[in-house]
Order: C-alpha cells, then sequence, then structure tokens
C-alpha cells in the first residue's frame, strides 16, 4: 500500500511515522508513506500557497493551483484509489470506513490549513471528504495521521498477532470488553475467575457480555445505530 500525504507543513508529521508500528510497517515493506510539501508546488517566487478570500472574510484560503500540481504530479506515476480532504465537515471517520481503507492500493491525504482550500479543490480534485470528529484542529496533519494509523495496522504483516486488529473495538460494533493481566490479584484486587479458567467457551461469552454492557453504558449510540 502506498499513502501520500500532502501538507504545507511536513515536520508535523515527522514523529508519527518515525516510531512503533508504522516505522516497523514500512521497514517491512507493507506500506510506503510519503510527505509531500505543497509549497514545492508553488509556481511564485514566495513559495506561498495561500491568499485572500474573494468576497472578504477573516484568515487565507489555501489556492487550487499548487494543490493541483501536486497531486497531477503524483497522478503521473501511478493510479490513486482515493484522494482525500481532511475535513471538519467531512464524513466521520469509523472502523469501516479504516477497514475499506485498508483494501485499497494508493491513497492521497490532503491536509487542509488556515481556512481551507480553494472550494475547486472539492468539487473536482478529490474524491471523499473525511472528518475525525466535531471540532477544529489547526490544520489536516494530525487528522491524516489519525486515519493512516487506523488504516496502516490492518494491513497483513503489520501486527504481529493479525488476529488482534480483528478483536478491536467497533470491528463488531461493540467497544472492547475489558482486559487484564499477571498478577491475577494486586492489593486485593482479582481478575474474573473465569479469565482464568482456560474454559475457552465461556471466556468468548464473558467477553461477549461485557462488551455489550460497556457499550451499552459508554456508547449507547453504538447500540442503536
Amino acid at each position: 500500500m502506498r499513502i501520500d500525504i500532502i501538507t504545507c507543513l511536513p515536520r508535523l508529521l515527522d514523529s508519527p511515522f518515525s516510531d512503533s508500528i508504522l516505522k516497523r510497517a514500512q521497514q517491512k515493506g507493507l506500506v510506503t508513506v510519503q510527505v509531500h510539501d505543497l509549497r514545492e508546488y508553488a509556481t511564485n517566487k514566495h513559495r506561498s500557497i495561500d491568499d485572500y478570500a474573494f468576497g472578504g472574510g477573516a484568515g487565507m484560503v489555501m489556492q487550487i493551483e499548487p494543490i493541483d500540481n501536486c497531486i497531477m504530479a503524483l497522478k503521473a506515476s501511478r493510479t490513486y484509489d482515493e484522494i482525500i480532504y481532511m475535513s471538519p465537515d467531512g464524513n466521520l471517520f469509523s472502523q469501516a470506513i479504516a477497514n475499506e481503507l485498508s483494501l485499497k492500493k494508493n491513497i492521497i491525504l490532503l491536509c487542509g490549513h488556515y481556512k481551507g482550500v480553494d472550494e475547486r479543490v472539492r468539487e473536482h480534485l478529490i474524491t471523499r471528504e473525511i472528518s475525525i470528529g466535531d471540532y477544529v484542529l489547526s490544520g489536516g496533519e494530525l487528522a491524516a495521521a489519525v486515519i493512516s494509523d487506523a488504516v496502516i495496522r490492518l494491513l497483513p504483516g503489520v501486527l504481529s498477532d493479525e488476529s488482534s486488529a480483528l478483536t478491536d473495538s467497533f470491528q463488531d460494533g461493540l467497544v472492547a470488553p475489558p482486559v487484564y493481566t499477571r498478577p491475577a490479584e494486586y492489593k486485593g484486587w482479582k481478575v474474573p475467575d473465569v479469565l482464568l479458567s482456560g474454559h475457552e467457551l465461556k471466556i468468548e461469552s464473558w467477553k461477549h457480555e461485557k462488551s455489550l454492557e460497556r457499550t451499552k453504558l459508554k456508547r449507547p449510540g453504538l447500540i442503536n445505530e
């Protein structure tokens, strides 16, 4: 899989991809992540990629030309399944969308900044818009990192135990059950006996019951969806 991220602040993405699971996935050759500095595609001598909004209003707007130049340059080398704009009013990101994107071969993530992008970018250059929540960030870089993390960990071979991703919260529409590790008793606080029983069917039944209880308590909306 290949993920190309377009941003005007590429250094913001150094850390998320340089450690832990995302780093190992790249080292194994399971995914290629390329971050592209949008300013390199600007055509003016100051390498500016924003301007004032027509009609007035506070804040600057990212121009269409450097974005188009960058996307066209990338598309000249390969075909992209999705060109996604990180937008606060896009479709709310979910595990189902992460699962879907993990099956793609090549995707572009476009990070907005300032007051957003020229509307013609949204009308003509992208295939979908995604939001990671009902709030506004300074830019789309953190959202791009979140989406990349959620997608990459689903790729075969990324996790040492591939079944781990299949038992994550939201994969079955429920949040995950409680988990415990050694010691079995600490300060009088005990691990549930069923988890120590070795009885696989009883353990799975307990996990499902606890997932359902926790979902009803913490995320009741998932039950009603």
